[in-house]
């Protein structure tokens, strides 16, 4: 697993990676050294390197770094792979860009644009991150959680399900990316069903909840 951005839901995703044996190769826009520590913390399956390096290593690459940095991202060691963008738009934090504002792309399209030889997913994107650590569940539990994800390459979606499945959530298949915006920020599926921020440990969201809020997701 390669991550790209090792904010709060990266680090999370790849602690999770990691106690469920994944090897993940650490990244972020200033530099590996400052990712020693962390890579220390989460023990010998984890390492720090270049955005680069952190890219071409991994069978699977997530991406957690804000909208605006889309166009830093290596293209090149990204072709072929499939890559999980957990991105959320913010124009507070990513400034306006006309196209997401006027809704005529995801923001996983936009992402497309600059990673075109990718296999994208969407996932991960719709919960907090103190909940994703605290809610994962075994297959068969009666109070395991489900993710949304959104995606045109069916190998890709299949791949990051089984990652999913191994880190202790269900999936719930959300259609292609052109339909992700129906777990954007503030749909209902954001968030909510996994309880409010102030409860850091969450509550469960069982598949039925997760439809449900994608069906009532308006644009």
């Amino acid at each position: 697993m390669g991550f790209i951005g090792s904010g709060h839901l990266g680090t999370t995703i790849a602690r999770l990676a990691v106690e469920a044996g994944h090897q993940v190769v650490l990244s972020n826009s200033r530099g590996p050294a400052t990712l020693a520590d962390t890579a220390a913390e989460l023990g010998p399956r984890a390492s720090a390197a270049t955005n680069g390096e952190a890219a071409a290593a991994g069978d699977i690459v997530v991406v957690s770094v804000p909208v605006k940095a889309f166009p830093d991202l290596p293209a090149a060691p990204l072709a072929g792979k499939t890559v999980i963008n957990t991105c959320n738009y913010g124009p507070e934090r990513d400034g306006h860009i006309p196209e997401l504002d006027k809704q005529a792309l995801t923001s996983s399209e936009l992402l497309l644009r600059y990673i075109p030889d990718a296999m994208l997913v969407k996932a991960f994107n719709n919960i907090f991150f103190e909940h994703l650590l605290s809610l994962p569940r075994p297959a068969g539990a009666a109070d395991r959680s489900y993710l949304p994800i959104t995606g045109d390459s069916a190998p890709a979606k299949a791949a990051v399900t089984e990652f999913i499945a191994s880190i202790g959530y269900g999936v719930v298949d959300a259609g292609p990316l052109a339909d992700s915006w129906r777990q954007a920020t503030g749909t209902p599926v954001w968030g909510t069903p996994y309880g409010p921020y102030s409860n850091e440990k969450g509550q469960p969201a069982g598949e039925d909840a997760i439809r449900a809020a994608l069906a009532t997701a308006t644009r």
